[in-house]
């Protein structure tokens, strides 16, 4: 087993990028990067907490939920979950913050590196309001890096194509996993179940 332990050892392997993945890097979020936020439905956020853990929390809704409040800013409210908050505490503990957007039907992603915070307004949260449903806080993302990653790993994975798509009842349900992982008492919630829950709760 060889295990890398520098950059020079990085470096003597990969060899370095060509100018344009070293340049493309802005630090403001341009007209494309803009249209590119209008369109998406989906992204993931990642921080990070004071132990150096990594939280991955994914965030949908109809495209243009996120908001852009200017070249720098962006708001993205906290839609209702299960009240673990983990993103939300990291961020009160390390405020740095990395954001992938995605686009169906696009195989190119865009990438945002910067820090946030939480902002509570109530008039802002309002303006977040759906189904007569109000967010209780609006992630404040300001950028410090931007840039679109190039198109090669949605095209190997085919995600827009369901190549590799599955049945989704040929994987266990969730409630069946959660009733392993909490080893709780009780019947396992069915996937029926858990739609019918999931419709008083998406926001």
């Amino acid at each position: 087993m060889t295990i890398m332990r520098s950059k020079e050892d990085l470096r003597a392997l990969y060899g370095h990028p060509k100018p344009i993945p070293t340049n493309k890097v802005i630090d403001h979020v341009d007209d494309y990067c803009q249209r590119f936020i209008a369109l998406s439905p989906f992204l993931v956020l990642s921080t990070q907490g004071k132990d150096g853990l990594v939280d991955i929390s994914p965030r949908g809704d109809a495209p243009g939920f996120v908001e852009i409040e200017n070249k720098i800013s962006l708001l993205i409210p906290d839609r209702r979950g299960n009240n673990r908050i983990d993103t939300l505490e990291n961020l009160i503990e390390n405020p740095a913050i990395g954001i992938l957007f995605l686009v169906p039907g696009m195989d190119e992603t865009l990438r945002i590196q910067g820090v946030a915070e939480i902002e509570t307004d109530s008039e802002l949260c309002a303006h977040f309001s759906v189904q007569n449903k109000t967010p209780k806080s609006i992630i404040r993302v300001k950028a410090q890096e931007v840039y679109f990653q190039c198109a090669k790993a949605l095209m190997r994975s085919k995600l827009w194509a369901g190549d590799y798509a599955i049945e989704r009842s040929s994987f266990p349900a969730m409630g069946e996993i959660m009733k392993a992982h909490t080893q709780l008492d009780g019947p396992a919630e069915t996937r029926e179940e858990m739609l019918e829950r999931y419709k008083d709760m998406m926001y």
